[in-house]
This record gives C-alpha cells, structure tokens and sequence, in this order.
C-alpha cells in the first residue's frame, strides 16, 4: 500500500496533489530549483529536497536526480502533476525499473499516447475522425518541409510530446515556417526534453472540447463528461468550463464513446483526458490524448463532485476505479479562470516579481489553486501560472456572474496579472451566450486605456502600503472618493 508520495512537480499542483495525500494518510516528500527555495509548495509537505539549478533541464526535467531522492526518502509512489516529466514515458518506465509506484499509466502506454502520430493511428483504427497531418514526426526541417509541402498550408506544428501549447506554431506561408520550426524545436526541447515535431492541417475556428475518463488495470473504463477549453491565448487554454455549452446529448454520447474506446485500445489505465476539436455543425476530430492530470480537472470535480487526484493514488495502488459510471452525474456549472502572471497591458509579457500585497476571493462556490503568498518572488524560469479561480453555480448564468465577483475580489500587487483581462471576456455578450470556439480572442477587444487607470490606482494603493507616499499626496490627486475608501481600508488591513 502507498504510504509516501514524492510530487515532481511545483506550484499550485504540488500543493493540490499534497492536499488529497494528506487526506488520504500519506506522507509527502516535495522537490525544488534554486529559484523554488522560497516556493509555498516546499512548506506544505512533510519533507522537502533539493533538486539542482533554476532551469528545468537541471530540476525538474532531471529524471536521474528525482529518481535518487525517490530513493533517499523511501518513497513508494512519484506523482507528476502536469507538465515537466508527466507524459514522459522514459522517466514512468525508470520508476518502474526501480520498484516505484508511477500515479499515472504505464510508460507503455505514455509512450504510445504521448507519440501523437501514433495515437492518430489508434484513433482512426477506432473509426474515430482525425484532423489530416502527418504520420511521424522529426527534427530534421528539411524532412518537416517535405510533410508541410504534402499537407498544405495553413498547417499547425506541435511538439510530438507533450502538451498546454508549448511547442505550437500556425503557420500560413512558406517564409514564416523555417523560422517557426526552430522556435517550436528549441521551445518543445525546454519544456518535455524532446525537440520532435509533426503538423497537421489548421482548422480555423473550431471548439477545443476534451473528455475526461479514468481506467484501472483491471480494464475499467469510466468517463466523467466533458469540459470546453476553447478560450485560448496563443495556443493556452486560459479559461474552460464543465459541462460545455455546446454539447447536447447526442453528441456527448459520441464523444465519450470514442474517447473511452481509444483509452481502451492502448490498455491506458489511470486519469487522463481525450482532446478533440468539433466544427460548428457539432462533427468532431481527434485531436491528441493528455495523459496525466490536467490544469482544468477541478471543473470536472465541482460538477461531479468527484476527487480525481484519489482516484489516480487508489488505481496506481492497484485498485478499482472508485466509482461506477451510474454515480457519475453532471450537477450544475462550473468555470475555472487561470490566473497568469502576465501583464495585459503589454502584449501578455511575463510579469516575474515580488507579489507585495495579496486578496484572495472567498465564499461559497468558490475555489483557489494557489501556489502563491505575499513576500513572494515569482521566478522567471517558469510557466507563469500563479494559481486557478475556479468558481461553481447551479446555473452557468449565475456561476459566469460568480466568477466576475470572485475575480473583482482577487488583489495581488508588485506583479501585474491578466484578471482585468479575464474580467472583459466574462462580461463578453457572445461568451455569455456561449457563442465562442478557439478564435474567440482573435476578436476579442480589450479596452487597455481604462484598464491602465485602474493599473495607475493599484500603483497608488502600492505605494501606500509600502509607505512610499504620504496617503495625504496621493488623495490630492483627482480620483472617485470611494476609491480612496478602497485605498484606506486596503491600508488598514496591511
């Protein structure tokens, strides 16, 4: 039986899988960089070890370190979060080696589900429909030139492991794809350790809808509907919801089947989700499979009501799934908003630096992720994802107007964040209406000049709690009252 897990991973995911650990009555055993020294994850596990320097490629993309404090600290099970070495097949297979419990499938069937080309070749084989691309991947351009000449423009490149838009390009002429080859090499290289590539056909405009399933070793296979990721920024999906308000029951019918069938013909065991992009007259494509735990599982587990994260320690132990397909039932909304650390005010540019004062939204409905504290410095070497607001309602309506409080409530100062941002698409009539697909943002306007008067007012408000200037100096300024209301209560409770 698992009695200690050692999380290789950072962030708000440690800290969320060490929660469900300590439910459970399982020791905890973190790892850090250089730059995570100061990290909150650290402090919320019962032991904490070193890793190596800042970069991923010395941490945690170090597959022989993590193995050795595995080892060390008498660890039973890994559990990989997302990302890094999650849907690394060679790292699930030197736990295997070493008699150590990987919380995720086995490293053969990561390696079929993480080697795109071949799950294409799966997911046809199960008569599901594919996206046109190509069938095996390389790192040589001139070899990558020859499959883009078979396909034809526009194409999309995506690194052949791995996943979350790294390692992704459109490309719609022939002068913009070796330039976009060698930064979809070097960034699919830094993020999962592997610069291969392939492309398939773009198609503009479709919904991003994913299915999320769990199987055993003993060939059981549950799904737990689905969720929409189609608000995306550059490839990154930065708001999704549960149940998508696109599906009827037909369709979700089709897709679940599907997505269960390709789980099944690779003996996939464990959480994961089958991804597929669906056209406007609701026909869908496969798309890839995520083998790991996702960003977005926790809209799944508010409207199902369903610990995902047990479910993954319970199956890696060799046991069932937890629950039957008849106790799985959708109830109510939930949305999930991905707080990055992104200034949108500047083109989305990284906003590293020491959160000075933080207001984290509370009430009911209402759900943090959060790897973040006041005093932070949040460091540049890694994706800026500070934390998740997720937010539940018995109605999408009212969850939509939920989340715009919630996000209204969230205050962090010292950083800039993309919550303004997340704020407008909210308020968006057609996101309301939930008439949105992957081009949504495209289109999407931002009003930056009012958002940068409510930036220059959070800079106010910073220099009075840090005693910068005199609260009198400021107030001479030609702002609304209230405002200074806000001003002086938030300089009370600092």
């Amino acid at each position: 039986m698992i009695k200690k897990v050692l999380i290789a991973n950072r962030g708000e995911i440690a800290i969320r899988i060490a929660r469900t650990l300590k439910e459970m009555g399982i020791r905890t055993v973190s790892v850090f960089s250089e730059a995570d020294r100061e990290s909150l994850h650290v402090r919320k596990t019962d032991e904490a070890y070193y890793l190596g320097g800042a970069k991923p490629s010395e941490s945690y993309l170090n597959i022989e370190r993590i193995i050795e404090i595995a080892q060390k600290s008498n660890v039973d099970a890994i559990h990989p979060g997302y990302g890094f070495l999650a849907e690394n097949s060679k790292f699930a297979e030197e736990c295997e080696k070493k008699g150590i419990i990987f919380i995720g499938p086995s490293s053969d069937a990561l390696e079929k589900s993480g080697d795109k080309i071949y799950a294409r070749k799966i997911a046809r084989k199960c008569g599901v429909p594919v996206i046109p691309g190509s069938l095996s991947g390389t790192k040589k351009y001139e070899e990558f030139e020859k499959l883009v000449k078979e396909i034809g423009f526009p194409v999309l490149i995506k690194a052949a492991l791995g996943g979350g838009g790294k390692g992704m390009r459109i490309v719609k002429s022939k002068k913009e794809l070796k330039s976009a080859f060698e930064l979809a090499s070097k960034e699919a290289k830094e993020a999962f350790g592997d610069a291969t590539l392939y492309v398939e056909k773009y198609l503009p405009g479709p919904r991003h809808i994913e299915v999320q399933i769990l199987g055993d070793k003993k060939s059981n296979y549950i799904h737990l509907f689905e969720r929409e990721c189609s608000i995306q920024r550059r490839h990154q999906k930065i708001i999704e919801e549960s149940p998508s308000p696109f599906m009827d029951k037909n369709l979700r019918k089709r897709m679940t089947e599907s997505a269960i069938e390709i789980a099944k013909s690779i003996g996939y065991y464990n959480a994961g989700t089958i991804e597929f992009l669906v056209d406007e007259n609701k026909n869908f494509y496969f798309l890839e499979i995520n083998a790991r735990l996702q960003v977005e599982h926790p809209v799944t587990e508010f409207v199902t009501g369903k610990d995902l994260v047990r479910a993954q320690i319970i199956i890696a132990d060799g046991g069932k799934i937890p629950w039957k397909s008849e106790e799985i039932n959708l109830r109510g909304h939930a949305i999930e908003s991905r707080i990055y650390a992104e200034d949108p005010f500047n083109n989305f540019a990284p906003s590293p630096g020491k959160i000075e004062f933080l207001s984290e939204p509370s009430g009911p409905g209402i759900r943090i992720d959060s790897g973040i504290y006041e005093g932070w410095k949040i460091p540049v070497y890694y994706d800026p994802l500070i934390s998740k607001l997720i937010v539940w309602a018995e109605k999408r309506e009212h969850a939509i107007e939920r989340m715009i409080c919630a996000l209204r409530e969230y205050n962090v100062m010292g950083i800039q964040t993309v919550v303004p941002f997340l704020i407008k698409i909210m308020q968006n009539k057609d996101f309301k209406k939930g008439n949105y697909n992957t081009g949504f943002l495209k289109e999407f306007k931002f009003d930056e000049e009012k958002g940068k008067e409510k930036d220059y007012l959070k800079a106010a408000i910073l220099s009075v709690l840090m005693e910068e200037m005199p609260f009198q100096e400021i107030k001479r300024n030609k702002t609304d009252y209230n405002m200074w209301k806000i001003i002086n209560r938030l300089r009370n409770l600092s």
